[in-house]
């Protein structure tokens, strides 16, 4: 890979539709591939692809949607503005969240990064014939983590039962199909990582919590109190390997965890404060007792077990995370654990 090319990681999204058009990309974009947002956004990302990778990239496409596949990675080749750039090998993440494509695009590199990254997705498609070159082995495995083999889209077709899509075909190589389904309902937060309280700035559906509730809010304030240390640990773990080698904010893979979702929110920083004071009240209250001043005062309130988080809530709600780090943010991609309601079926 050429030197020059900066070690950033954008955000984007992508729709269902068999064009992979663009519907959000972050401003890292620009640098890494030199395309403005504004010239992105409705684009078909399938005009970036390399003609040799076009059908391959597409059935790709197709069948992580149908599969409805998580913190997936895949090397392929992105044509940048700069005719005399040419294309460049990068390095695609996908996740299917409900109705769209959510991942990152960053630079293909070797070293540290690379071995991040393919240790923690959950699968690895090399599309790029030289992208072998970042494969990593461990000790008993196949690989990686076991690549998915490109979907073979004519017998997937062909095929009956549920494998069977009436609204896809395949003529001489060339998968074609209608906008597919919605799939799981999962959600997509970009939070941002240069804010100890990492408030909300994207939100891709209101599914597990309202958009209008989250946006610019800490999101924090949607984390239970019981887990809140634990999830500010896992964001700052991501954050530290999210670095490339000149020490700039970049990708370094996939972190996952469980925890509880508050979908109504509270006021994380109001909170803080109340602790702090409950618990410098408490110590002077210790104090008095050991004199005998307030041998009757009982020295653990009611307050207490709200100040620990320990009540329960009526919109509590225990879900999966996915976490990672990029040049522009922190994606979080979040799904329910509960058992599903007939009512909140997709």
């Amino acid at each position: 890979m050429n030197t020059d090319t900066p070690r950033l990681s954008c955000i984007a999204i992508v729709d269902f539709s068999q064009d992979i058009r663009f519907l959000y990309v972050t401003e890292s974009f620009t640098e890494l591939l030199g395309w403005e947002v504004r010239e992105t956004i409705g684009r078909p990302g399938s005009d970036l692809v390399h003609p040799d990778e076009f059908s391959v990239v597409r059935q790709l496409h197709y069948g992580t949607i149908r599969q409805d596949k998580a913190a997936v990675l895949a090397y392929l080749r992105l044509k940048h503005k700069d005719p005399l750039k040419g294309y460049l090998l990068c390095a695609i993440s996908r996740t299917v969240v409900h109705n769209v494509l959510v991942g990152s695009i960053s630079p293909a590199s070797s070293g540290i990064k690379a071995l991040q990254n393919a240790s923690t997705a959950q699968e690895v498609d090399f599309v790029t014939p030289v992208a072998k070159d970042f494969e990593f082995r461990r000790w008993g495995d196949p690989s990686p983590m076991p690549p998915s083999p490109i979907p073979n889209i004519p017998l997937l077709l062909e095929g009956t039962g549920e494998a069977e899509d009436p609204n896809a075909e395949c003529k001489d190589g060339i998968l074609s199909f209608k906008p597919l389904p919605k799939q799981s309902a999962r959600v997509a937060l970009i939070l941002d990582r240069f804010s100890i309280h990492c408030p909300v700035q994207y939100c891709s559906n209101d599914l597990l919590v309202e958009t209008t509730t989250v946006m610019g809010r800490s999101f924090y304030d949607f984390v239970s109190p019981k887990n809140e240390q634990r999830v500010r640990e896992w964001i700052d773990m991501v954050k530290a390997w999210g670095v490339n080698e000149r020490g700039q904010p970049s990708d370094g893979g996939f972190g996952f965890g469980k925890f509880t979702l508050l979908h109504k929110g509270r006021d994380s920083r109001g909170e803080q404060k109340k602790t702090t004071s409950s618990h410098t009240s408490r110590r002077k209250e210790l104090f008095a007792s050991l004199k005998g001043q307030l041998s009757k005062t009982p020295l653990l309130g009611g307050s207490s077990s709200k100040a620990h988080g320990s009540s329960t809530r009526d919109d509590e709600l225990p879900v999966d995370a996915i976490f990672s780090a990029h040049s522009d943010g922190i994606l979080l991609i979040l799904r329910s654990t509960a058992a599903p309601s007939k009512s909140s079926e997709p």
